[in-house]
């Protein structure tokens, strides 16, 4: 087996961890689900939650990737066999590697159209336009092709294959050569970009105050930070909130496992951890909430803003976002800011969500790296233009829920009951405060064994009757959009079944003595 990689150092490390969580979720959806939610109403759930489910799943993840790593398992299935020697561990840890693939491949095609908004801005492709439901046809037909702006979905397709061939490229890099380097320039570069657009907000004040002085930035910082408390007996708020965290952090895709894995036996996990988590809560909570909420509240009010963030994700990040700046000096150049920062922030998470794939070839198969990085990036290839061709079908919705929804927040509550239950609380926390710079405090082997995994099944089971069985069952679809649906299933499916397949290999051949 060819010797594997290190972290160049700490701070790249940091990074790279910081620029997985770091992505679309927090500039994007952060702010549509605090806006849904009641504004100040969402955030006290939103810190408990982030207290009592994020850090504690931070620190699991950081531990079992660790502790797989001393090893030789980069992956789920080998780091979860580790900790439990029952044959089906390491199929439960599939379900890491679908979840990472799955959500790699639709993520990789969001994240292109904001590449195409940020030159369609600096270009001032979309600079007439000043009403919503032309910025949101510009946007369906960008994305579709065919009608005024668009005559063909070429210009989505070359968008995507650039964004393709960069996260390839930087992969092709190695994990110190490439992934590391990549996230010591994006982050500073995402944090510098958010921070000026943040203080271009702040002087906007009120752009209309003769004819509405209601409608300010102000408005629209009081709106998030102002508690309403009266809304905290919601249930949905909470749950939305904890959903929030969970998502934000990237947790249960097998990335930060992956990540950690290839740290040393004794490298401190505990402040890492931590400080990773709260880079992402600032990017978030003071950046991600300090841009898109305010100024959609000075320039349409805090009732259409409420009405546009339940529009979707891409209403107020793009949609909304995209009309702002056409009528701000300078928005051709900060509307390419903004879309090129969500474009970085999109590629530092897809470039995490391959390495797990990429790790299981190299280390199961003993594929080198440029084999590894040229099989994976064939597969994703292939499979983005289903994503491609019938997203507008609901196929990238279908893959969105079971893999980018449902199965995160499952494949979660199995490694928190496999790190507390069966390899031990006692033995888990021993490994995650192994070389800590920081003392964790006892409380938190309760919140483990005990909080976190009853928080995730409460979410689980809501969900399932809330959204799961509907979504199962196709209540609502479009009977021309069943075909695809059962499409996209069936290929997730396939998928699971080709890991399956290729870990029951993998493990026979383990025992066999096999060199591949």
């Amino acid at each position: 087996m060819a010797e594997r990689e290190e972290w160049g150092s700490r701070i790249g490390l940091i990074l790279a961890m910081a620029g997985n969580a770091v992505g679309l979720g927090n500039f994007l959806r952060y702010p549509v689900q605090a806006t849904q939610n009641g504004g100040g109403a969402f955030m006290l759930p939103y810190f408990i939650a982030f207290l009592l489910l994020g850090i504690p799943l931070m620190w699991v993840e950081w531990s079992i990737g660790r502790n797989g790593g001393k090893y030789n398992h980069s992956s789920l299935p080998g780091m979860f066999q580790v900790m439990w020697k029952h044959p089906v561990a390491k199929y439960l840890g599939a379900i890491g590697l679908l979840i990472s693939t799955i959500i790699m491949i639709y993520y990789t095609m969001l994240v292109s159209w904001l590449l195409g908004f940020s030159f369609f801005s600096i270009t001032g492709s979309y600079s007439q336009i000043t009403d919503l439901s032309q910025m949101a046809t510009f946007l369906s037909e960008f994305q579709n092709g065919g009608g005024t702006f668009f005559s063909s979905m070429w210009p989505a397709y070359i968008f995507l294959i650039l964004t393709l061939f960069l996260n390839f490229y930087i992969l092709s890099k190695g994990l110190s050569g490439g992934i590391e380097v990549f996230a010591k320039i994006a982050l500073p570069l995402l944090f510098f970009f958010a921070i000026l657009i943040a203080i271009y907000v702040f002087t906007i004040g009120t752009p209309d105050p003769v004819n509405h002085p209601e409608r300010s930035v102000w408005n629209g910082l009081a709106f998030i930070w102002n508690p309403n408390f009266s809304l905290l007996g919601d249930s949905k708020i909470w749950l939305a909130a904890a959903g929030q965290v969970f998502f934000t952090l990237s947790l249960g895709m097998g990335t930060l496992h992956t990540f950690a894995s290839y740290l040393k036996p004794k490298d401190d996990i505990a402040l890492s951890g931590l400080a990773t988590a709260s880079i992402n809560e600032f990017a978030e909570v003071i950046l991600g909430g300090t841009i898109a909420i305010p100024i959609a509240v000075a320039f349409f009010g805090l009732m259409d803003a409420q009405v546009i963030a339940n529009g979707g994700t891409f209403n107020l990040g793009i949609v909304s976002m995209g009309v702002i700046f056409n009528q701000m000096a300078y928005g051709q150049i900060f509307g390419f800011m903004w879309f090129f920062l969500l474009f970085f922030a999109g590629v530092t998470s897809t470039v995490a969500m391959c390495q797990p794939l990429i790790s299981f070839l190299e280390e199961e198969f003993n594929f080198n790296h440029k084999k590894a990085n040229l099989v994976v990036g064939f597969f994703i290839f292939v499979a983005i233009h289903l994503v491609f061709f019938y997203q507008k079908f609901g196929f990238l919705d279908e893959m969105d829920y079971w893999a980018g929804t449902f199965l995160l927040v499952a494949i979660s509550l199995i490694e928190v009951i496999i790190f507390a239950w069966i390899f031990g609380i006692d033995k888990g926390f021993a490994e995650m405060t192994t070389g800590a710079d920081i003392k964790i405090p006892n409380i938190f082997k309760f919140i483990i064994k005990y909080v976190t995994p009853l928080y995730l099944l409460f979410i689980l089971s809501f969900w399932t009757f809330q959204s799961a069985i509907p979504t199962l069952m196709m209540d609502n679809v479009k009977p021309e959009n069943v075909v695809y649906l059962w499409g996209s299933r069936t290929f997730m499916a396939l998928t699971f079944i080709g890991i399956c397949i290729m870990v029951n290999i993998a493990w026979k051949r383990k025992q066999k003595g096999t060199n591949f």
